[in-house]
Parts: structure tokens; C-alpha cells; sequence
């Protein structure tokens, strides 16, 4: 995808993880210590969703970048933990939104403890996020990361106003995700070159590379939702259609179905509906869907990778770029 060295590029996910872990280990750390609160309920759920564990995938970019951009002090570890508690706070608010009973192979938090308490505990989590940041006394930081939370908050509400609506196109499905899941990616590799001073371009250069793996990352993840199993998936296989949300491989198939494919697409987006799933999945595979999903990810990722060329050569470049391939090649 780049001409990035890669042979000397991390072999897989695990291994850019292994090479981030000793960084991770201090960002679970304060995780750890920052959930405390003597409201019991707020800890229990917090622990949670928190505790489900996942990829740690956007602190874990925060602390590679800064790492990218020469930067080896502290404050990485507080931003990423930072990263987490926004991520989090969006997954709560997320799945009462959705009414979504399963993520990461368990039963989300407002399966277990209602919507009320989950919306509440996903307040505090924002709430401690910004009394971290705070601390770091960084007016750009707090200007990027304010930027970020307000433009998540309008990809939910500009999603919301897409469910149901199969004339969604395109453009109207990439300012959702980009809001949604590509500015936090963004935010995180962005503030790597921030804490290390970075000249403009460079700085610029990550936050792009940042964007486009969101970009390729939620493509991917949509994609998923039709063609993984729910058992690696870890939740429900065609949730997001469940749900009426019309993703990328549905407005594809859309417009290369035959017209009763696009019927029964039309009628699954507006009655969110799973009853005739196989046939919607062989619609997409028809219609060359899939493989269009699949190459549109793939773009994104090959632009991220060419972002990297702006940093020098290190290891922690090479895991970056590692991450790009992840992105697409990911079977959860």
C-alpha cells in the first residue's frame, strides 16, 4: 500500500500491540484509578464496560503517534486515557440509542442496568474526561478534544435522521461516519504531534492519517456487519440493518440491484427488519457490493498510509502503517 519498509513493519495487530504495551499499561492504569467514585453504581458500570476490555484501539493510536512524533513523556499517557473515557462515554450513550443488547460478546450496559443509568454513567465518563484533560492545562488540547466531543455529538444526531430513510446517498453516509468515528481517530493521532511541538505539516499529516483510518475503519466495520459471524463479530450479525441504519454496502447495492433486490432493501431500511437477511446478504453479493465496501476501506487505508511519509522512519511509524492493512483486513 506505501513504500513504507515492511519488512521491518510489525507482523499483525498483537504485535503493534506488544510493542505499545508497556505505554498501555499506564493508560489502563489511570483508567483504573480515574473510574473511581464513591456513587457504587457509577463504578459498577463503569468497571463494566470499561473491564469488556476491546482493542484499546484509539488510546492505543495516541500513544504510538506521540511516540511517531518523537514525544516520550507523560502527558500521552493522560490524553490516551482521555481518548478512552470519550470512546466509552459514546458506546454507553450508543446502545440506548440503538437499544442494542450485545457488544464484545456480552450484554451492554443498558441490557443490565436500564437506559437511565447508562446515559447518566456515560455523562460522568465525559465529565471525567474533561476534568483530565483540564489538568494538562493545554489550551490546544482542550480546543481539539472540545472540537471532537461536539462533532461526535452531531454525527449521532445527523445518523439519527438517516434511520429509516432509504434515499440516504453517499455523501450523507460519509459525513455521519466521519463525525461519528473518524474525528476521534483524527484527534488522537493529531494530539501525538501536538505534545511533541511537530511542525504544522507533520502535525497535519498525522491528524489526515488519523482521519482516513477512522474512515477505513467504520467502512470496514459496516461491511462486517454482513459478512462476519456474530460469534467473532461479537454482537448480533445485521444489527445495523435491524436497526434502519442505511450503511455504505446498502446504499452500493441500492444502486446496482435488480428491482425487487432494491425493494426488499427499501423495505428493510424503513421497517429495520431482519426477516429476510440471507436474501439482503446475496443482494449485496450480487449487486457487487461487498467487493465495492471492501475496495472504498481499502482506499481510505492506502491514504492513511501515505500520510506516514511525513514522519521519519521508527517503529512506532511502522505500527501506525500496520494498523492501516488492520483496519480492512480485520475479521472483528
Amino acid at each position: 500500500m506505501s513504500s513504507l519498509a515492511a519488512d521491518a513493519r510489525p507482523a499483525d495487530f498483537d504485535a503493534v500491540r506488544a510493542l505499545a504495551a508497556a505505554d498501555m499499561s499506564r493508560v489502563d492504569a489511570l483508567i483504573r484509578t480515574r473510574l473511581a467514585s464513591d456513587v457504587v453504581l457509577i463504578h459498577q458500570i463503569a468497571e463494566y464496560i470499561i473491564g469488556a476490555g476491546g482493542k484499546r484501539l484509539r488510546p492505543m493510536l495516541h500513544v504510538l503517534a506521540a511516540r511517531a512524533a518523537g514525544y516520550h513523556g507523560d502527558e500521552s499517557v493522560t490524553l490516551a486515557a482521555v481518548i478512552e473515557f470519550i470512546h466509552t462515554a459514546t458506546l454507553l450513550h450508543d446502545d440506548v440509542v440503538d437499544d442494542s443488547a450485545l457488544r464484545r460478546g456480552r450484554k451492554t450496559a443498558n441490557a443490565v442496568w436500564g437506559n437511565a443509568a447508562s446515559v447518566l454513567v456515560g455523562d460522568f465518563l465525559y465529565s471525567r474526561a474533561f476534568q483530565l484533560m483540564v489538568e494538562l492545562d493545554r489550551m490546544r488540547v482542550m480546543r481539539i478534544l472540545a472540537d471532537t466531543t461536539n462533532a461526535i455529538a452531531e454525527g449521532e444526531v445527523l445518523q439519527l435522521l438517516n434511520i429509516g430513510n432509504p434515499d440516504t446517498d453517499e455523501t450523507a453516509y460519509l459525513r455521519v461516519i466521519e463525525r461519528k468515528t473518524a474525528v476521534l481517530f483524527a484527534a488522537a493521532t493529531e494530539l501525538g504531534g501536538v505534545l511533541a511541538g511537530l511542525p504544522a505539516a507533520q502535525e497535519q499529516a498525522l491528524r489526515r492519517y488519523g482521519m482516513e483510518l477512522g474512515f477505513a475503519f467504520q467502512i470496514a466495520d459496516d461491511l462486517l456487519d454482513f459478512v462476519a459471524d456474530s460469534t467473532t463479530l461479537g454482537k448480533n450479525v445485521g444489527d445495523d440493518l435491524a436497526e434502519g441504519k442505511p450503511t455504505l454496502p446498502v446504499i452500493y447495492a441500492l444502486q446496482n440491484a435488480t428491482p425487487a433486490q432494491a425493494a426488499a432493501l427499501r423495505r428493510a431500511i424503513r421497517s429495520g427488519g431482519l426477516e429476510s437477511l440471507d436474501a439482503i446478504v446475496a443482494a449485496l453479493r450480487d449487486s457487487g457490493a461487498i467487493e465495492r465496501t471492501r475496495e472504498r476501506a481499502r482506499r481510505h487505508a492506502a491514504a492513511a498510509h501515505a500520510e506516514l511519509a511525513a514522519l521519519p522512519a521508527s517503529p512506532w511509524r511502522e505500527a501506525l502503517a500496520t494498523l492501516a492493512d488492520y483496519a480492512v483486513e480485520r475479521s472483528a
